[in-house]
């Protein structure tokens, strides 16, 4: 992974001294030598942390074959022979090629759209000397960060917005409307968590020239139909994810590890990876709660148990259960802001997940598979069939489901639900959800202020949010939806800082995407069965107790412990908060204030912590509205 810099200038001379500024700036994120090269009012730069066997062919920025075009990348291609043969090169000429060279011959072949071919990570900045245009481009997933700005007779790009922060011109304040979409957990647009800096949104391309800013999208998956024999389904499956598991396992350096919880996700990837590494150890590491740490009904708090049958099942994985020991997350926000430059959505996951980091930078590891997006490709479990059934009329095909769901313990409230929610309006589901089940309403589980909510509405619907959280009808529209607010870019690139690890996510591959959303939605609740085409297809590498179990994980059940001990702690945090002009215009201190003085009295295992009205309101709601708020503290530099 890379940290890149880049400058076009119409009036600055010393171009190359502001660039390497941007790039001393994200010397965490690149600890080699930063190299330089400019053409005509453009220099890019880079620095480089070698994470592939290719990277030591890296020469910093690339120029283009007739001196038009320089380029500068950050990437990973995972389908190196196969862009090769595409541009007819020899594999002895491919094995010497640092990935930016590859990413020119695309470029040079086939324009900025070319990048659609390329399946992998990838952050790029292309300066088009003949068009004095400004190219910036990511991957579909966004698993490499790249951020902008617009000044006055200059644009400026950087892997992460401390690098742009190097440029004299380019102002240093939070952005209110992100850190207010945060709060009302709506997907993230095209504006940074900082003002005047823009995001280049995953799996698109912003190009800026004399004439302004054209935005263009990369990656469309195309809406087909995959119709083949049932087994088939379970086999394709396989196959693609031994394929996404394989091309990530490519290294410079280091040891490999995994994520491994009880869930079907991580699990299949770490087996799957376990299983291609026969020689070589694949250290897997769970998260395991405090011993007292109570599930809510239908969850499995302490994932290990079911995790080391996983574990015993391959000889060659090294299991490492990571202990809770009921750490505050408070202290690690200073830490977030420095490493992702963003607030972090669920402080209380990142005390588990960093540990994790470093039980795995203690063995050596430099790569660490996971799971993400697991529930958008290998486990989706096909719910919104219900309402496909009855919106087409298949009033058989939607009884036989039904009954199948009831037989699995199915309530016929639950059924319903997702059979007829998808159809009602907005305010209806809403009355229903707010007078039967768990409230939805913003205020129940944000800490935005009320008066700050204005234009919500507005750009929940540019975002394609329902706001009510109606269940959806379209489960491939589902997905979509939800990858498309996915950006670990920044995570993945603070990750790398803080710890020396590459996160990768096989179940984010492209073409393993592509895939599963072409499997009709029946063939993931076959016989009633949520998630049943992850199960057929991964019994092969996983112990019975998993596959068949209903319940799902519970990350950081014993939550509330570490938070109990930090409470003065977290009065001195509200306190900055308020004295932050940003912080108490978007958060709304009195309420967190009173949640503080109202902490519950609970004992350690009581379930009550992990019921759905306390979980709203004390680990959504005040601990993202700290975090948001520390953000914003730290971003405007008030103490």
């Amino acid at each position: 992974m890379t940290a890149l810099a880049g400058l076009w200038s119409r009036r600055d001379a010393a171009s190359e001294t502001t660039v390497g500024r941007m790039l001393d700036a994200q010397a965490a994120f690149g600890p080699d030598a930063a190299i330089r090269r400019t053409l005509d009012s453009a220099t890019l730069g880079r620095r480089l942390y070698a994470l592939v066997p290719e990277d030591d062919f890296d020469r910093g920025p690339v120029l283009g074959s007739d001196d038009t075009l320089l380029l500068a990348a950050d990437a990973r291609i995972d389908n190196r022979d196969e862009i090769a043969a595409m541009l007819g090169m020899s594999s002895a000429e491919l094995a010497r090629m640092a990935e930016p060279q590859l990413v020119m011959a695309v470029v040079e072949r086939w324009g900025i759209a070319g990048l659609a071919r390329v399946v992998g990570a990838f952050a790029v900045i292309l300066w088009d000397r003949r068009r004095q245009a400004l190219t910036l481009a990511r991957d579909p997933m966004g698993e490499r960060p790249l951020f902008y700005h617009r000044g006055d007779g200059f644009v400026a790009a950087a892997s992460m917005p401390r690098g742009l922060h190097a440029h004299p011109d380019i102002p240093y304040a939070p952005s209110t409307t992100a850190t207010a979409d945060f709060l009302a957990v709506l997907p993230e647009g095209e504006e940074s968590f900082f003002a005047g800096i823009a995001r280049v949104r995953p799996g698109h391309a912003v190009t800026i020239d004399a004439d302004g800013l054209t935005e263009t999208r990369l990656w469309t998956p195309v809406r087909t139909v995959l119709r083949i024999k049932t087994a088939d389904y379970a086999e394709g499956l396989r196959a693609e994810l031994d394929r996404a598991v394989a091309v990530r396992l490519r290294r410079h350096h280091g040891a490999v590890g995994a994520h491994l919880s009880a869930g079907l996700d991580s699990a299949s990837v770490a087996a799957t990876a376990a299983r291609m590494m026969a020689s070589e150890p694949l250290h897997a590491f769970t998260a395991v709660p405090g011993p007292s740490a109570p599930a809510p009904g239908g969850a499995i708090a302490d994932e290990g148990p079911i995790a080391a049958r996983v574990a015993a099942m391959h000889a060659n994985i090294v299991h490492v259960r990571v202990q809770g020991d009921g750490r505050s997350p408070l202290p690690l926000l200073d830490r977030h802001f420095d490493l992702y430059q963003r607030p972090v959505m669920n402080p209380c996951n990142a005390v588990w997940a960093e540990t994790i980091n470093d039980a795995a930078r203690s063995r050596g590891v430099s790569v660490l598979l996971t799971g993400q997006l697991g529930n958008f490709t290998l486990s989706h479990d096909g719910i919104p069939h219900l309402a496909q059934l009855l919106g087409a009329g298949r009033l058989v095909a939607l009884a036989r489901l039904a009954r199948q769901l009831r037989t699995r313990g199915w309530r016929r409230r639950r059924i319903g639900a997702a059979m007829l929610g998808p159809f009602l309006s907005p305010a209806a589901w809403s009355w229903l959800t707010d007078r039967f089940g768990r409230s939805l309403a913003l205020h129940s589980y944000s800490a935005l202020r009320q008066d700050a909510i204005a234009d919500l509405d507005t750009r929940a619907a540019m975002t394609g949010t329902d706001l009510s959280y109606r269940p959806w009808r379209d489960g491939r529209a589902m997905r979509l939806w939800g990858l498309d607010r996915v950006d670990m870019g920044s995570y993945n690139k603070g990750t790398l800082a803080g710890w020396g690890i590459d996160l990768r996510d096989p179940t984010a591959d492209r073409r393993l995407i592509e895939w599963a959303l072409s499997v009709p939605d029946e063939q993931y609740i076959l016989g009633g069965e949520p998630r049943s085409l992850a199960r057929r297809a991964f019994a092969d590498r996983l112990p019975p107790e998993l596959v068949g179990e209903q319940r799902r994980g519970y990350q950081a059940a014993d939550w509330h412990v570490g938070v109990s001990g930090a409470l003065s702690e977290m009065v001195a945090e509200l306190d900055g908060i308020e004295r932050c002009r940003p912080g108490e215009a978007l958060v709304d201190v009195a309420q967190l204030r009173a949640l503080v003085r109202d902490w519950p009295d609970f004992a350690a295992d009581d379930p009550r912590w992990n019921q759905p009205a306390i979980v709203d309101r004390y680990r959504s709601m005040l601990l993202r509205g700290v975090a948001a708020g520390h953000f914003l503290r730290r971003a405007a530099r008030t103490n």
